[in-house]
């Protein structure tokens, strides 16, 4: 979006929940709902989880996405306010994203491809811990890694379940990428590894009939798989806008100086 493209047309999308909805109502009755396919920008009313959801189903339209909260967390949303929302819009920095790129291969054969946003993980799912391998750019990095799973984040998804599981907080514009073990017991002490975002990675599952392994992209689960490839997908991208002086950097950057 450019600054001499004056943004007038908005659509309006919202979760399921209650306030959201009304939100979306209010907003639309007041700015007009220009529809998909004439607006310039998508407004999406809810969560850090609805506004994931959009990112999917609305990613290929091409329109920026400008998120206010209306749910619980809201990193990556903005404040809510019925007021001056085009003013808001029209002076918003804007955040480029690229997913990931998962192929996963299940028992039988089979792939399955999706985008991730936030990270692909890999998650056991019985009692059995999974038993992992994990490649880099065709070398085997790691032989072994017994542990609840792994995960490999992009840098806006970094504060999302990277950072819960103790992976690193990454500026988005550095480039890497973050590979991060779920509750590692063997290595005990290896705290994952920082890639450059061109790596290209292979998970194999080790003792896959004993120790079930689920890979999930951002919400996109396969179950039952054997082997992983995860690379970003550069020719993929997405716009995100936020307020002046809240932009997603500075979200990001802020968070690593929060208690």
């Amino acid at each position: 979006m450019s600054k001499a493209a004056f943004v007038t047309k908005l659509t309006f999308v919202s979760s399921s929940r209650p306030e959201a909805q009304e939100a979306r109502d209010k907003l639309a009755a007041r700015y007009g709902d220009a529809g998909l396919a004439e607006a310039q920008v998508i407004v999406a009313l809810g969560g850090d989880g609805f506004m994931l959801e959009t990112v999917h189903a609305l990613m290929h339209s091409g329109k920026p996405l400008y998120g206010m909260n209306r749910g619980s967390v809201g990193f990556l949303m903005n404040e809510f306010s019925e007021d001056d929302l085009l003013g808001r819009i029209n002076a918003a920095e804007r955040a480029v994203i690229h997913p990931l790129r998962m192929n996963a291969v299940d028992v039988d054969g089979q792939s399955h491809e999706a985008l991730a946003f936030n990270e692909v993980s890999l998650l056991r799912t019985t009692r059995q811990a999974a038993k992992l391998r994990i490649s880099v750019d065709g070398k085997v990095r790691l032989s072994e890694m017994i542990c609840d799973g792994a995960l490999i984040s992009t840098p806006a998804g970094s504060t999302a379940y990277n950072l819960s599981a103790h992976g690193p907080i990454i500026p988005l514009d550095a480039k890497i990428l973050a590979l991060t073990p779920i509750s590692a017991f063997r290595p005990r002490r290896w705290r994952g590894a920082l890639l450059s975002h061109t790596a290209r990675l292979r998970l194999e599952v080790l003792e896959g009939a004993k120790r079930p392994v689920s890979a999930v992209a951002d919400n996109f689960e396969v179950p039952n798989v054997v082997e992983v490839y995860i690379a970003e997908d550069r020719d993929v991208s997405l716009c995100m806008l936020f307020d002046a002086g809240r932009s997603l950097e500075e979200r990001v950057l802020a968070e690593q100086f929060s208690a």
